[in-house]
Formats: C-alpha cells, sequence, structure tokens
C-alpha cells in the first residue's frame, strides 16, 4: 500500500480531533453532574449552579486554555428531543394576512373570495398559498365577467406599495412583487422570532426556515413548559392602545339585546314548561325546590330564557370599563350573540364602532371569571396608538403590589401621542389590548407625559419577562400558526438514552465477538479498527454541530453492522487466494485489490439512499440519513485503510497473521446449491406473500400515522395497568364534535402495560392556540379516574411528577400531512431512480439494473404486506410515518448493497469467458462464492438490529421493519435478483444468437 505515513498521520489526526470536539461533551457531563450534586433534586438550585458559573473556565484541553461552561456547551455533542426532551414545532407564517396587509385590508369582493377559494383549495393541494390566490384571483375575475378591468395591480397599488406596483402593470409584475415582498415578510417573521428564541435562553435552540412554503422549523431541547413556548411563538405581539367605553354607556344597547335575544334564541319546550310552573309556586317553597337538582338545572334555564345574555354576563360596579364577567366556557356563546346581525342591528350612532374584546387572564377577584370590555374602534380599526412607538420593554415589579408588570419606553413621536391620548382620557379608562385581549385598562388620573407606561395584568413573572421580551423583539408581520408539534418529556428522553446506549453496546460487542471468533487475529483487526470508526462517527458529529437522535443511534448501530461488511469482502477474498496457494502477502495484496470494486459499489449505492433520506426526511429521518452517511464514509477508511495498516504492520515484522479459527475455513467451503435451479419456487413463494400482502393492503389497510393523515397522538403514563378499550370509552365521552357526536380517540398499549399512545382528530384543522390547551384539558378529564388522586392539570401535562402524565405529544395538521406523503413517495420514487440508472452505469446491462430494481421494490412490498397483515396483531406499533419511509429506503440500500456484490462477482467470472461452461453454471458458481461473504454480513447486521429491537421500544416498529428487510434483502438478492437477472439475460443472449444466425 502506497502513501502509508500519510495515511497514518492522517488516523492519527483525525482521532485526535474526533477526541478533542469529544471533550466538549465529556466536560460539559462532568459541570452537570456536579451541578445535580450540589442541587440535591431541587431544579432551581441546579439551575442557579449553572448559570453561577457560566462565564467561570471549566476546561483546558493542550494549548487551548480557559474555555468557559458556555463555550462548552456550545460545541457539546448536539442530543434531539427524543434524548433529551423539549419541544419541536413547524410553524406556518400566514401568508392570507400578509396578502390582507399589503392590499391596505381591501374590502374588493373578488379578492376576497379569491383568499377563501385559495384557503379551501391548501387542504387539498401541494401548491403554495400565492399560486393557489392568484389562480383563484384569475378565477373569480373571470367568474364575475371583469377578467379585462380587474388587474392585480387594482388590489395592491395602494399608498404603501405605490412605490413598486404602478397602475397599469401587467399581473406577472405585480405577483413578482407581492411574491418579493410575502418572501420579506415571512423573513421579517423569522428573525422576530429568533429575537424571542435568544432572548428565552435556551441552550442550543434550533431555528430555520423551510425552503419557500413560509413555514418555520423551532427546536427547543431541554425546554419543560411547552405552553409557555407556544405562546411566545404564536403571540404577534400587535400591541394596541384603545379609548373606551363603560357599562353606563352600553346599558341600554346591552338591554335592547337581552331582550331581542328571548325570540332568537332556542330554548328546549319541556324546559320551558317545568320552568312556567316553577315560577308559578310560592315563595315559601323555594328553598325546598332548590335543594333538588334538577329542579335547580329547570330555574338556570328558566333564567337563561328570560334572559339569554345578562343569564351569562353578569355585571360589574356601574361606571366600570369592564362590561360584564362570564366563565370561560360561556364566552364563545357571547361572542356569537354580539356579532349576530339582529343584535349589531340594535346599536345606536354613538356605538356604531363599539368593539369587545375578553380580558387576557380570568380574575381571581370576580371568581376567576373573564371581563368583557367594550373599545372605542373608529371606521378604520386603527388604534389611537400602536406598539411600534415601544423602544425598549421589561420585567419588573410594581411598587404598591409588589407585583411583576411589563414597563415599557416609547419613542419621541409616540411620547407626544401618549401624552395627548391620556390627556384626553383623564378620568377614563384606555385599554391596552395585545393580539385581541385586554391586559390592564388602567384608569388616568392625569396626563402622562416622558413616554412611559406599565402593563399590569397578573402576571407571573415569568410570564412578564416573556411579554417584555416579544414586545422588545418586535410584531410578527402576520400571524404564526403551530401546524407540526413534538413535545417530549426529560423522562422519556433519559429512558431512551438508556435505552440506546445499551442496544449500541450489546450490538458492539457481538460484532467485536464474531469478528474475533470467525477470522481470528485479522477479526481482531478489524474490531480495532470499528472502535476507530465509532471514534470517527461521534468526533465528525460533534464537530458538525449535527444532532445526535435515537433513530441516529439506530444509524451508527446499523453502520456497526454493515460496516464489517468491507472487512468481510476483503478476508473472504485474501482467504480464497490463500486457498489458490498464494504467500499471505500477495494474497492480502491481492484480496483488497479485488474486494475494491464490490465494496465501492455496495457502499455508493447505500450512500445514494442516505442523501436520499436526508433530502427528503425531516427530524429524526435526517437524524437517521446523517449518522448513516458519515458511518458509511468512515466505516470506508476504517475498513480498508487501518486494518490494512495493521495486517501489513504485522507481516512486516515477519509474524504470521490467521484470517480463520478452529473450522471456520471449513465453512461454506466450496457450497454448490443451484440457486437458479430454484428460482421458480422463490418466485411461487414471493407471489404467494405478495398476493396475500396485496389483498391484506386492499382489505385491511395500513395503519397510518399521524404523519400522513394528520391528528395527535400523546403517550401517556400511569401508575397501573389499564384497560385500554375502557380508556377509548371514557374518552369518548369527552372529545365531542360540533354536533355533538362521540370522536372515540384510538388507545392502544405502547411498551409496557401502564403506558398507552392515544391518538384523536379532534380539532386537528384548527390552528388556534387556545385548541391545543383545550385538547390538553379534555384529555385531562377523561384520564382524571386512571391517575393518582388529586393529580393537578398541570402535573398531567408535564410538569411535577415526570414519570406519570404527557411523556410525549405530537401534533400534525392536515396540510403538513399531505406534504410528508408527497415528499415520501418522491423519496421512494426517486431512490429506485437512481439505483437503476447507478447500476445500468456500472455494469451496462439492463437485466442487471432491472433485476436489481424488482428486487428493491418487491423487497419494499413484502416490508409493506407484513406490516398490513400484521397491523392489530403484534404487540408493538406498525405505523406507517416518516421513520417506516426511513425504513424502507434503508431496507431498499441494504437489498442493494447485498445485490451489488453478488452482481459484482458475476460481472468478473462472466469476465473470465470460460469457454466450456454455461451461462446458467458460471452465476451460480458466481452466487455460491459470496455465499460466505452474504451469510456472514446479514446475521451480524440482523443480530445488531435484534439488539436495538429488543432494548429502544419506541422505535420497534422502526426496527421491525429493518429485521424484515435485512432478511428479505439477503433471500431476494439470492432468489429474486439474480434469477431476473439471469432471465432477461438469457433471453437476451438466445435473441443475439438467434440474429447472428440471419
Amino acid at each position: 500500500m502506497q502513501n502509508k505515513g500519510t495515511i497514518r498521520l492522517f488516523t492519527f489526526l483525525f482521532a485526535l480531533v474526533s477526541i478533542y470536539q469529544l471533550y466538549f461533551t465529556f466536560k460539559a457531563k462532568s459541570v452537570e453532574s456536579d451541578a445535580v450534586e450540589y442541587a440535591n433534586g431541587d431544579a432551581v438550585k441546579q439551575q442557579y449552579y449553572l448559570d453561577s458559573i457560566a462565564e467561570e473556565p471549566v476546561m483546558n484541553f493542550l494549548f487551548v486554555k480557559d474555555f468557559t461552561y458556555r463555550k462548552v456547551k456550545e460545541k457539546e455533542l448536539n442530543l434531539g428531543l427524543d434524548l433529551k426532551g423539549g419541544i419541536n414545532v413547524i410553524l406556518q407564517v400566514s401568508v392570507k394576512d400578509i396578502l390582507i396587509g399589503l392590499s391596505n385590508e381591501s374590502h374588493n369582493p373578488v379578492f376576497n373570495a379569491a383568499l377563501a377559494n385559495a384557503s379551501k383549495k391548501q387542504a387539498n393541494s401541494q401548491d403554495d398559498y400565492l399560486t393557489l390566490f392568484f389562480e383563484a384571483f384569475k378565477e373569480e375575475n373571470a367568474a364575475n365577467g371583469n377578467n379585462t378591468s380587474l388587474a392585480v395591480a387594482d388590489i395592491f397599488g395602494n399608498k404603501d406599495l405605490r412605490e413598486k406596483v404602478k397602475i397599469g402593470m401587467s399581473d406577472s409584475d405585480v405577483e413578482n412583487v407581492i411574491r418579493e415582498e410575502a418572501d420579506g415578510a415571512v423573513d421579517r417573521a423569522f428573525q422576530v422570532l429568533r429575537a424571542r428564541i435568544d432572548k428565552f435562553g435556551v441552550a442550543q435552540p434550533n431555528i430555520q426556515r423551510l425552503e419557500n412554503s413560509g413555514r418555520i422549523l423551532v427546536e427547543l431541547p431541554g425546554v419543560k413548559d411547552a405552553e409557555r413556548v407556544k405562546k411566545l411563538l404564536q403571540s404577534t405581539a400587535q400591541l394596541e392602545f384603545w379609548e373606551t367605553y363603560t357599562n353606563t354607556d352600553l346599558a341600554g344597547y346591552l338591554g335592547a339585546a337581552n331582550a331581542r335575544l328571548r325570540d332568537l334564541v332556542e330554548t328546549p319546550v319541556a324546559k320551558k314548561t317545568e320552568a312556567d310552573k316553577i315560577g308559578e309556586t310560592v315563595a315559601s317553597q323555594v328553598d325546598s325546590l332548590l335543594a333538588n337538582s334538577n329542579i335547580n338545572e329547570d330555574l338556570d334555564l328558566a333564567a337563561s330564557a328570560a334572559n339569554p345574555l345578562f343569564s351569562i354576563l353578569s355585571g360589574a360596579y356601574q361606571g366600570s370599563p369592564v362590561i360584564g364577567y362570564a366563565e370561560v366556557r360561556d364566552t364563545a356563546k357571547i361572542n356569537s350573540y354580539l356579532k349576530m346581525r339582529e343584535i349589531r342591528e340594535l346599536k345606536p350612532m354613538a356605538l356604531q364602532y363599539v368593539e369587545f374584546h375578553w380580558e387576557a387572564k380570568p380574575d381571581p377577584r370576580a371568581n376567576n371569571k373573564l371581563a368583557l370590555y367594550a373599545i372605542k374602534s373608529n371606521r378604520d380599526g386603527v388604534p389611537p396608538l400602536g406598539g411600534d412607538v415601544i423602544t425598549d420593554a421589561n420585567s419588573d415589579f410594581e411598587q404598591a403590589s409588589n407585583m411583576p408588570v411589563v414597563s415599557m419606553e416609547m419613542s419621541k413621536g409616540g411620547a407626544k401621542r401618549w401624552h395627548k391620548l391620556t390627556q384626553e382620557n383623564v378620568e377614563k379608562s384606555i385599554a391596552i389590548v395585545l393580539d385581541g385581549y385586554v391586559y390592564s385598562a388602567p384608569r388616568v388620573n392625569e396626563p402622562i407625559s416622558g413616554g412611559r407606561s406599565q402593563i399590569s395584568g397578573r402576571f407571573t413573572v415569568e410570564e412578564s419577562q416573556d411579554l417584555a421580551n416579544i414586545l422588545k423583539a418586535g410584531k410578527l408581520p402576520a400571524p404564526a400558526r403551530i401546524i407540526q408539534a413534538e413535545i417530549i418529556g426529560p423522562s422519556l428522553g433519559q429512558e431512551a438514552i438508556d435505552s440506546g446506549v445499551f442496544a449500541f453496546a450489546i450490538s458492539l460487542f457481538i460484532v467485536l465477538v464474531w469478528m474475533f471468533f470467525y477470522y481470528g487475529k485479522a477479526g481482531l483487526f478489524s474490531d480495532i479498527a470499528l472502535a476507530a470508526n465509532v471514534l470517527f462517527i461521534f468526533g465528525v458529529l460533534a464537530s458538525i454541530g449535527a444532532v445526535l437522535t435515537l433513530p441516529g443511534i439506530a444509524g451508527i448501530v446499523l453502520t456497526i453492522g454493515m460496516s464489517v461488511d468491507a472487512n468481510v469482502l476483503i478476508y473472504e477474498r485474501v482467504r480464497e487466494e490463500l486457498k489458490k496457494g498464494k504467500g499471505v502477502k500477495l494474497a492480502v495484496q491481492d484480496g483488497y485489490k479485488q474486494a475494491y470494486s464490490s465494496i465501492l459499489d455496495a457502499n455508493i449505492t447505500t450512500l445514494l439512499t442516505g442523501i436520499i433520506l436526508y433530502v427528503f426526511g425531516t427530524g429524526p429521518v435526517q437524524g437517521f440519513a446523517t449518522t448513516l452517511i458519515i458511518g458509511i464514509l468512515t466505516s470506508l477508511f476504517s475498513a480498508i485503510f487501518i486494518t490494512r495498516l495493521l495486517i501489513e504492520r504485522k507481516l512486516k515484522a515477519d509474524k504470521t497473521i490467521s484470517f480463520s479459527t478452529g473450522g471456520t475455513d471449513k465453512w461454506f467451503a466450496n457450497p454448490n446449491f443451484d440457486f437458479l435451479g430454484k428460482r421458480k419456487i422463490a418466485y411461487m413463494v414471493s407471489g404467494v406473500i405478495l398476493i396475500l400482502g396485496i389483498a391484506s393492503l386492499f382489505t385491511k389497510g395500513l395503519n397510518q400515522g399521524v404523519d400522513f393523515v394528520g391528528g395527535r397522538t400523546f403517550t401517556v403514563r400511569f401508575e397501573n395497568p389499564i384497560k385500554t378499550q375502557d380508556m377509548a370509552n371514557d374518552l369518548a365521552t369527552v372529545f365531542l364534535d360540533a354536533s355533538g357526536n362521540k370522536m372515540k380517540p384510538e388507545v392502544k398499549t405502547l411498551g409496557s402495560s401502564n403506558q398507552v399512545k392515544i391518538i384523536t382528530k379532534y380539532k386537528i384543522d384548527q390552528d388556534a392556540p387556545e385548541v391545543d390547551h383545550e385538547v390538553n384539558e379534555l384529555l385531562y378529564k377523561g384520564l382524571n379516574k386512571y391517575l393518582p388522586t388529586d393529580f393537578s392539570y398541570d402535573k398531567f401535562v408535564g410538569g411535577a411528577d415526570s414519570h406519570v402524565g404527557i411523556m410525549q405529544s405530537v401534533k400534525v395538521g392536515p396540510t403538513i400531512a399531505d406534504d410528508i406523503k408527497k415528499a415520501a413517495f418522491w423519496a421512494i420514487l426517486f431512490s429506485l431512480i437512481v439505483v437503476f440508472l447507478y447500476i445500468l452505469f456500472r455494469f451496462r446491462k439492463v437485466g442487471f439494473s432491472t433485476g436489481a430494481v424488482v428486487a428493491v421494490f418487491h423487497d419494499s412490498l413484502i416490508v409493506l404486506s407484513l406490516f398490513s397483515i400484521f397491523y392489530g396483531i403484534l404487540p408493538f406499533s406498525l405505523e406507517i410515518d416518516q421513520a417506516f419511509i426511513a425504513a424502507i429506503l434503508t431496507v431498499i440500500g441494504y437489498s442493494l448493497n447485498d445485490t451489488v456484490v453478488v452482481f459484482d462477482r458475476i460481472r468478473e467470472v462472466l469476465g473470465e469467458h470460460h469457454q466450456n461452461r454455461s451461462f446458467k453454471m458460471m452465476v451460480n458458481e458466481a452466487v455460491n462464492s459470496t455465499l460466505s461473504r452474504t451469510i456472514n454480513t446479514s446475521l451480524t447486521t440482523f443480530f445488531v438490529v435484534l439488539s436495538i429491537f429488543i432494548f429502544a421500544e419506541t422505535i420497534r416498529g422502526f426496527m421491525f421493519a429493518l429485521l424484515v428487510g435485512i432478511v428479505v434483502g439477503t433471500y431476494s438478492s439470492l432468489f429474486i435478483a439474480t434469477p431476473v437477472m439471469y432471465d432477461i439475460e438469457a433471453r437476451r443472449k438466445k435473441g443475439l444468437a438467434k440474429d447472428d444466425k440471419k
């Protein structure tokens, strides 16, 4: 081997850099271990300890001195959410709202109809919203007979865009301007969110724009308070200051509305009749009647019939800016009452522009009811003062009450407007409204100068800090709604680490022992190279800032199993050369030389699969692809160069080296199995399995996960074992659709008998922040009987007790589910095309490409079939999700790896031009000669994956697909790919022979 010195130096430097990169992780864990010991279980003290040493030197390494804990933390190996816990969300910036803003809130009917139609189309289309809008605009234009009179410029040629959109511009030119403006708005949203997250103080946050879709990915590892994060991300920070009405101003209007509602609101007739009877009962009987709960209900209905509005909206003291108080559950009903056309028509001219806004938080002084305010709006809906004047905001404490408040400072122009506004409203209240909710409505005692003000809204310290950060970072140009979310508790993350590390250790031990047992000293050198390979993988992951996930660990473990393949190929070649009577040195030299082609072809096909996975996958799938790609590259280096350096060093010292132990050199010696002669039997066996599988796919179908159909899934753990059917029935009583029909969630055991996976589609098409909270509350209500006594809602959603309650939650909206399905389809199709072209390029014969693709298609379909047949039978999840697509593509890569090795040997045997031997005989000989390598690699990889399957229960379905894929892939390379290639090439050869005779 040439350039040995260069390879030794590179290996040494590679190992040194890897150790250096991983030392940061070691040191960070050491410091955090000290913090845990210091805190003795107190999370607050633990965080205080880490904050106090954040800027203190904690590490020295070689020539690099005085690394602080903060710098060490930034350079440690990143752990994914499934290993560390935290929140992963994809936000969709509302392009619809951006368009409304760009149009200066146009009321043009064609424009608004186009917006509505674009929103409908988006549910079933992969096009971006802007494309759908412009299509809908043209359709509406034509439908209204305005295809020539109304142009896009007529909508967007307003004062705000007058420099960019000129009247008379072509629609295509205006569309380009609008796309540029919309993209700029999304980019501003991205910058605002980044600023908020930076101030939130999360270690190693990840925020990135996803292509040009208006979507933003946010990953916050280690975060425990998911509700707080959701508020932080979804708040638009639309701060407004409004003048208010008093309840005295609205008394007449509300009284008339209440009276009008008596005729508009339906109440049950039977109840009215009973209520009338109660109303006629003498006063002396009232107390006894009230003791009866049914009568009590009837009294409430009687009051509701007489006072539809006032029965659920209680009054406040006279002259207050609070119009009334209501229970949270009644706010939607009150909103619907006040929006009714018949009620709005009752407004006097003085109240023409009144708008109603609810308080942000229930008031404990009013029995935890919400206050309703009436603000003085105007024709344009523009507040007298907006949040754009805020230059700084800070969390503070009010001296009088010692309660947290948010102090704000305004610009010079804002200070003048604030002074004028307060001057005009002395002895009145000014409502401070953020994102449509009133946070406070202080009474103005005297004009306020200097541009300073406060927001007081019964905040906690964290809430005041978050609000100050939001205001400081700025407002979003359009609402950003969570369309996909994954929340993982820290306890589940630690369990994933423990199971992943254990599976990793077991699989590594299996491989090390087997290689030494089968190949002797040469196997020991492979073990050394494998240990170096593991070091290189983790070192590269740490150096490039990659995120290690549980599927990523699976990718590393799978790489361990596959990495020995290169050494197996080399050692089998060396053993063949030794059997020919060559000396050890020459056998080693020729063995490496002849194995290179197979090694490169096999690994390149798997590498291509990994690249496709990375391009089309997201989150954990990308983590798996990253480690797979890195593992393939480092495995090639370790197997080819490190083992050869060790072997040649041994030989140079004139020491013996063995490539077998005991009787292993006789294993698979001169096998002579007629693979091609059994091909019809193999075709029949595969055909029967495929027919059964296809029948199951058409009748039973697949268990599609929320990744593909949308919905919410919750992993919930309890103290005691539970019955899933009973739990599903209990949850059906609380999850009701708009018509009151039960929406029974799917409940199934996940791992142990006290842990379940709950799947529901309840309100999945609604992305308002309050819906997520509502779903959690309904889940808590439906599962309360299974929880410990007095187990609070906060504990249930992941608060104090991390071993009972929601361990993980995932939300996937219907739109992004469609996108995931599309990406999965293209990933599989593109991988098949790439494979076909690569093999055609390498082998120059259609038979080889066709055989490989048929085998890959065969393997994928069998895995799908088994997932359909055994869905609901096997005691673990067989969901079809993104991880399953990663498994299918990995099966494709593995199957190709095996097939290419066999094909490479066939090509070699055919190239020797044996005149007296048939094509069939030569193909059989080539397949038999690779049998030892095929069995060795397959068994090693199988047991490696089996160890993960046993110990990592959260990805058991994923590993089951790989187990099936390994078995089927090995079978197909011998009994499907090779026979199909043989049949095609044999027919082609006969056809060529006939042509020659002519």
